[in-house]
């Protein structure tokens, strides 16, 4: 069973870290640029990447910051804001960290949470901050009953 979803069917709270890890690959940058129909030649041409001052062709900021969406995905966390820096590139194959921490959670379950991203090097690779809603009583609830039924929905559950 997930640990991240029963964690969040158990109440979130400041301090709770989560981490998750993958792997990008040059078809991630396809997939991804035909959904946000983002065609940089920064992500393709090798020329181009070079003329920026990359090594090569470098994968979409957001492919790798929606690491933070598989975390949220996990734990209900509803966004309503997030502040990313871009401080290295991230390369096809690179495999990018993400370590996830809730650093405030007010009584109406606003919540903040800070990430970090480094690469397989230790070397970060992107910083956020974000904001959002964390479940309350109902929804840990309902989750809690989505988990009894094998959390249908969720594509993740045998990897955790």
């Amino acid at each position: 069973m997930p640990y991240i979803r029963k964690k969040a069917i158990q109440g979130l709270a400041v301090g709770d870290t989560f981490t998750v890890s993958r792997t990008f690959a040059q078809k991630d940058t396809i997939e991804f640029a035909d959904i946000s129909r983002d065609y940089n030649p920064v992500h393709f041409d090798e020329r181009f990447a070079k003329v920026k001052n990359f090594e090569a062709p470098v994968c979409h900021g957001l492919l790798v910051a929606s690491l933070l969406t598989e975390i949220g995905g996990q734990i209900g966390w509803l966004a309503s804001g997030m502040n990313f820096k871009f401080k290295k590139p991230v390369y096809f194959g690179d495999t990018v960290t993400c370590d996830f921490a809730i650093t405030d959670i007010d009584e109406r379950g606003r919540a903040k949470a800070e990430a970090l991203f480094t690469n397989q090097d230790q070397i970060t690779v992107l910083k956020a901050i974000l904001t959002g809603i964390v479940p309350g009583i109902e929804e840990q609830r309902v989750m809690a009953e989505m988990l009894a039924e094998g959390d249908p929905t969720n594509k993740s559950s045998g990897i955790w």
